[in-house]
């Protein structure tokens, strides 16, 4: 049986909320061990004068505990 944590994160990019997701699970993984999933709460933009200036995301990850 295994036993499982959930943890949520934040991350931002100024290219898309694709990168923003990528940049949070990467980062999330160096100190997580056994990131099997990541659930996206929200998004947001920064926008500055009229144009969007940063991807922000939200998100609850899920990895699995050891024994």
């Amino acid at each position: 049986m295994s036993v499982v944590k959930v943890t949520e994160i934040g991350a931002a990019s100024p290219k898309s909320f694709e990168d923003a997701i990528r940049k949070g699970l990467d980062r999330a993984s160096k100190t997580l061990k056994n990131v099997k999933s990541a659930w996206i709460k929200e998004q947001e933009v920064v926008v500055e004068d009229g144009a969007v200036k940063e991807f922000r995301v939200f998100m609850k990850v899920t990895f699995v505990l050891e024994d």
